[in-house]
């Protein structure tokens, strides 16, 4: 299929439509999520350049690395059985979720960490106004 009968978007197009720099989306070409074809001098991006984009964004907002992104949606455009698509997509989706919990669970030690200082510091503070007033 020719790219001219393909409906195309320029690069700024398409870093408007997902409020993207052109820097980011040269990024994500070099690391291999899209590939666009040229007219010239110019890039060109097809609807599947889109579609990757759009998977690579939603990976990136889960928190998936870039190679994890990379991954799953070449494997999404594979003609394959699905079946081991998504076993992938859940197992990388479980590790994930794994180290997302147990980043919480961190935080919420270091958070009741930060709440005993605060209620010493203040203890100590009342103490210190006390004595000074007396």
């Amino acid at each position: 299929m020719s790219v001219a009968s393909t409906p195309t978007l320029t690069i700024g197009e398409l870093a408007r439509e997902f409020d993207l720099t052109t820097r980011a989306i040269r990024f994500y070409e070099d690391c291999g999520l899209l590939a666009p074809q040229r007219q010239g001098r110019n890039r060109v991006y097809t609807a599947r350049d889109r579609t990757r984009l759009k998977l690579t964004l939603r990976g990136k907002r889960l928190g998936l690395t870039l190679a994890e992104v990379k991954e799953l949606v070449d494997m999404y455009e594979s003609p394959r059985d699905t079946l081991p698509q998504l076993k992938k997509f859940l197992t990388v989706l479980a590790t994930h979720r794994a180290q997302l919990e147990q980043q919480m669970a961190d935080l919420h030690v270091t958070l009741d960490e930060v709440r005993t200082h605060e209620k010493e510091g203040r203890r100590l503070l009342a103490e210190g106004e006390r004595r000074k007033a007396g």
